[in-house]
């Protein structure tokens, strides 16, 4: 049976006077691929961005493996945690490689490394599963967009951490390049456990590729559950606020968007 890897309990935050997130509760299991949908506006990136420390609540807490997050230190959390962003950045000539190295840094000290054989095994592990080996000596300045998503996952597997965060890593990809990233986020799942947290824009990726679907409305959870036993067009209706049908492909539900 899995465990709760994170409990969220009233949760809370504002931007200003605006409401973003309204008394949230939450329980994310181990070993699952957990994505978040929802309308523009429902607080999915605002928890995102709580869950991963750049953001913190004004009330309620969030826990990971029993430990407050707020309270970890930063260091600490991304010994257990991997972010990959929607929006990356690096110098113009920095190479795939050096990049990936980055992911080592949680686990040296005042930028030394106490195993520098375990560091190579990481980013060479990270290279190879992502596909970017043979990338690890071209400026990352000269990859496709899918090739530079591919070598930022690379980096944040080279943290060796059991838990991987990704906020929307399909925006602006093509759909060879989306199913790409989506296909190995799936393996990576399911060969080696790591328990996956995602924003996705599309809703119809996000059924098939997940495990557990969090449907948010106004800050709050309106649903949570496998996605076969969740998504109505009732669900659908409440969480975008348009009437659409539903379907099943390969025995996983689907959404028509017409």
């Amino acid at each position: 049976m899995p465990v709760n890897i994170f409990e969220i309990k009233d949760l809370s935050f504002s931007y200003g006077n605006n409401k973003v997130i309204d008394g949230l509760n939450l329980k994310i299991k181990e070993g699952k691929i957990t994505t978040l949908i929802g309308a523009n506006g429902c607080g999915k990136s605002t928890l995102f961005n709580l869950m991963t420390k750049n953001l913190k609540p004004n009330n309620g807490e969030i826990f990971l493996a029993g430990q407050s997050v707020e309270q970890m230190k930063l260091k600490d959390f991304a010994r257990k945690a991997a972010i990959v962003h929607q929006y990356n950045t690096a110098p113009p000539d920095i190479t795939v490689e050096k990049l990936v190295k980055f992911g080592r840094t949680p686990y040296h000290t005042m930028g030394l490394s106490s195993n520098p054989e375990e560091d190579r095994e990481k980013v060479k592990f990270a290279l190879e599963i992502t596909d970017t080996e043979k990338f690890k000596d071209k400026p990352v300045s000269q990859l496709s967009g899918g090739q530079k998503q591919r070598v930022w996952i690379a980096m944040a597997l080279a943290q060796d951490t059991k838990i991987l965060f990704f906020d929307e890593p399909t925006t602006y990809l093509d759909i060879r390049y989306q199913l790409q990233i989506l296909r190995l986020v799936k393996r990576l799942n399911s060969e080696f456990n790591i328990t996956v947290i995602m924003v996705l824009h599309d809703i119809n990726q996000s059924l098939y590729y997940s495990d557990e679907i969090v449907a948010m409305h106004d800050g709050k959870i309106r649903s949570q559950g496998i996605p076969k036993e969740i998504i109505t067009p009732k669900l659908i209706e409440d969480v975008y606020g348009v009437t659409l049908e539903t379907g099943e492909i390969d025995g996983k539900p689907f959404v028509m968007p017409v």
